[in-house]
């Protein structure tokens, strides 16, 4: 299954820091499967252990929160990282467009996008979590929702929708203040289907940039979420393996239930003779957030420079460690 199209081609495109809402430990988030995969309402309880944490979900009347319904929070992080980042203060209520959302998650912005938003606002509020998880270097045992708060202001005639508000919990707020977040590529924002959006988030958090991970096909599919038999469950990774679309990385699944993670060898050709691997942009990437500087810009200088040094007649030798290098001599703007 293709991706989707780029439907705003023209948009530039923040850099993306999702939050890995459990920390440490890893307990949540990206590897506990906080999120539904049903395309229809999914009203489960859903209860997970794991190294003596619980964590129970309990649906709200439109049910549990879906894969789709995360967007808002990745682009609640995305927004309050890059405050963060240029050394702004940063708080838990986030005003913000829904054009901007839905053009910064790939989506069509049409009315029934706004609707959909409404009912993504009550999945996200309306959800209660019981969870001994640790976030920010602390242990909670209570209740909470992912969102304290989330809707839209309109004009005082109602004409049109002046913008929307989020208030996000104590407890996700926690994680980004410790910033315990992880870059995704875009394309996520293209992966039709939830479970592919899924594997991607597991293979982000435990592969990373390593050569392979491996896990059994059976503990895989208990962090997705996925409730499908197991055949089925094995049928669609196959056709997601068959498809090969997934951001980054490449997954393989053998004759004995094992699946292997590997990344995939990307680079960024930004001229002939000058390409980056992907590895040098993440880590540019991570140095650049550390020191509060515009990425892109950065990458830019850096092409610039290299640009001009290759007409010298000085070619960088390799260019991902030339970039990496470029990137940790740079000053800090915190």
């Amino acid at each position: 299954m293709a991706l989707l199209p780029v439907r705003h081609p023209q948009a530039d495109f923040f850099v993306l820091d999702v939050s890995d809402v459990v920390p440490k430990d890893d307990t949540a988030s990206m590897e506990h499967p906080l999120f539904s995969l049903a395309t229809k309402p999914d009203m489960r309880v859903l209860h997970y252990q794991a190294a003596g944490h619980s964590l129970e979900i309990r649906p709200s009347f439109k049910g549990l929160p879906t894969i789709f319904d995360k967007d808002i929070l990745i682009f609640c992080v995305s927004q309050l990282m890059h405050r963060q980042n240029q050394g702004k203060p940063v708080g838990k209520r986030l005003r913000f467009s829904a054009r901007e959302l839905m053009v910064a998650t790939n989506r069509k912005t049409g009315g029934v996008e706004y609707k959909r938003l409404e009912a993504a606002f009550s999945r996200l509020q309306g959800t209660q979590f019981r969870t001994t998880v640790r976030t920010g270097g602390k242990v909670e045992t209570k209740f909470f929702s992912l969102i304290d708060e989330g809707g839209f202001v309109m004009k005082e005639d109602f004409s049109r929708l002046d913008y929307c508000e989020v208030v996000l919990s104590d407890w996700f707020m926690r994680a980004i203040e410790a910033a315990e977040v992880v870059t995704i590529s875009n394309d996520y924002f293209r992966l039709r289907r939830p479970l592919e959006r899924r594997l991607y988030e597991i293979a982000r958090k435990f592969c990373g940039n390593s050569k392979k991970w491996q896990i059994g096909l059976e503990k895989l599919q208990a962090k997705t979420g996925s409730n499908a038999p197991l055949k089925r469950f094995r049928h669609n990774l196959r056709e997601i393996i068959r498809d090969d679309e997934t951001p980054f990385y490449r997954f393989e699944l053998d004759d004995s239930d094992m699946v292997t993670v590997r990344p995939r060898v990307a680079k960024t050709a930004l001229e002939a003779g000058i390409v980056l691997p992907e590895w040098a942009e993440e880590k540019a990437r991570d140095i650049a957030r550390d020191k509060g500087l515009d990425y892109y810009a950065m990458r830019q200088d850096w092409f610039n420079f290299a640009k001009s040094e290759a007409a010298r007649g000085n070619p960088a030798k390799n260019t991902g460690a030339a970039f990496v290098k470029y990137a940790q001599k740079r000053q800090s703007s915190r």
